[in-house]
């Protein structure tokens, strides 16, 4: 397993690094991003392929595309992107050429919200054999598409969250053991496959996965994983300011950092270059993610490279999550 850890306290947002089955020109990844914008049937429309191109063109030195179902009759939100069937695969070819046009890898990220309306505490040994299976094959599909990677979604209330939960689970006193289980299957079938878990640092909730729960899990996860991404339940927090209140889960990710050997990835409220960079170098994190601010600008990494360091423009409202394809609002009233 390669592993780009360092204690090297000169790391930077522009560094050129590696981890297993991908090469990135920067640490910066765009963190996966609901757009809304598939057929209930899972099939892309063109507008996602245009975000897409746009995107893998500003400058990111990876990208994890929107949650993807790996179940047919998974229909938490609208506009929900699948790989749950083989149909599927030539829309995420075209989706992956697109993006490696550009020479960026891409990750497809493997989420499910709901299998038969069934409470955690009602499945059988055989559905969660079943569950396994899905995520599993889902991961077939997005190696026939050329995906560099898959990211197991075990964040934000999806399934796998919950799973992991101790407010949703009480058949087991170790949950990640399904994780384990995706992660190994997977990894049986594409050895040279980048395998990444979405993890919360904390649910937030009563009674739910706290840091101390989330910690315990990524560790007993780590071995099997290639990378960590730290988010946590209420993410997309208002109000962010540049040098004020970025890096909103940073204390928790320096903690998992120190205790695991894979990289651990960042989201949530990265804003500046100053503040990103000294993230970085204040501890064993490796890469930063980002949403919101590439959706605001999706070319923001190339303007930060070209001499313009000013602050993200993106204001934390969250009415892109009101808009078609969540798009910027004021890039929409701009017309753009």
């Amino acid at each position: 397993m390669q592993n780009p850890k360092t204690q090297n306290n000169m790391k930077t947002i522009f560094d050129k690094t590696a981890m297993k089955n991908l090469n990135l020109k920067n640490r910066i990844i765009r963190s996966a991003t609901w757009e809304a914008l598939a057929e209930a049937n899972g099939h892309f429309g063109e507008e996602i392929y245009r975000i897409y191109d746009e995107l893998a063109a500003g400058g990111v030195g990876c990208i994890i595309n929107e949650f993807t179902s790996v179940y047919d009759d998974d229909y938490p939100h609208e506009g929900m992107a699948r790989l749950s069937n083989d149909e599927l695969i030539p829309d995420h070819k075209r989706l992956t050429d697109t993006v490696h046009a550009h020479h960026v890898p891409i990750i497809v990220q493997l989420a499910m919200d709901d299998y038969q309306g069934m409470r955690i505490d009602e499945l059988t040994s055989d559905d969660i054999s079943a569950i396994r299976g899905l995520f599993a094959k889902a991961a077939d599909r997005a190696v026939l598409a050329d995906y560099d990677g898959v990211q197991i979604h075990a964040a934000h209330g999806f399934f796998l969250s919950r799973y992991i939960s101790p407010a949703h689970n009480h058949q087991t006193s170790t949950p990640e053991t399904l994780i384990i289980d995706i992660a190994k299957a997977i990894r049986a079938n594409h050895p040279d496959l980048h395998i990444s878990m979405k993890i919360n640092c904390s649910d937030f909730v009563y009674g739910g996965l706290d840091e101390n729960g989330s910690l315990r899990v990524c560790r007993a996860c780590a071995e099997f994983l290639d990378s960590i991404e730290v988010s946590g339940n209420g993410t997309s927090v208002s109000g962010i300011k540049a040098g004020v209140n970025e890096a909103y889960f940073k204390r928790f990710a320096l903690v998992l950092a120190e205790k695991v050997d894979v990289p651990v990835i960042l989201v949530g409220g990265h804003r500046s270059i100053d503040n990103m960079n000294v993230v970085l170098k204040e501890g064993r994190i490796e890469y930063l993610s980002m949403s919101r601010p590439l959706v605001c600008e999706p070319d923001l990494i190339n303007r930060w490279g070209n001499s313009d360091t000013s602050p993200s423009k993106c204001v934390s409202c969250n009415m892109c999550y009101s808009t078609p394809g969540h798009r910027c609002v004021f890039n929409l009233r701009r017309g753009g």
